[in-house]
């Protein structure tokens, strides 16, 4: 099995993340409620941008095995942090799409949306508020 990434500490709790398939690297840092800078993604903004991402990228796959593309589709996310113990508690995503399909495809678009591998990876007690705007 082949390793996915490499992380490399900075310092000032900034860490390099490269992805070793494709050579492309991000940074992230500690958010600034809690000692960091905030000028990159923290790790938790990663792990709530990541739901966002796989439930857009499967919805695309069903799309063009239906013949037609997600064109302009975009989310906005919105990570809620929880205390004792300190976590993520809830993801709120927003899928914004063109309603380029009937009402049928539209809903098994967001079915496979709200079951996207990252959905059911994340812990039960992580709510996540999901929403779909067609226009």
């Amino acid at each position: 099995m082949a390793i996915t990434s490499k992380l490399q500490y900075l310092g000032a709790l900034r860490l390099e993340a490269e992805h070793l398939k494709s050579g492309n690297t991000f940074i992230t840092d500690a958010p600034t409620d809690n000692q960091g800078k905030g000028e990159a993604f923290s790790p938790t903004d990663t792990l709530a941008t990541a739901l966002g991402a796989c439930m857009i990228t499967v919805m695309g796959i069903r799309a063009v095995e239906e013949g037609f593309d997600l064109e302009d589709c975009s989310a906005t996310v919105q990570k809620v942090m929880h205390s004792d113990p300190r976590r993520v508690g809830e993801v709120h995503v927003k899928v914004s799409l063109k309603a380029n399909c009937d009402a049928k495809m539209q809903k098994i678009l967001e079915g496979i949306g709200r079951n996207c591998p990252v959905a059911k990876s994340l812990h039960p007690d992580l709510k996540q508020v999901i929403s779909f705007e067609w226009t």
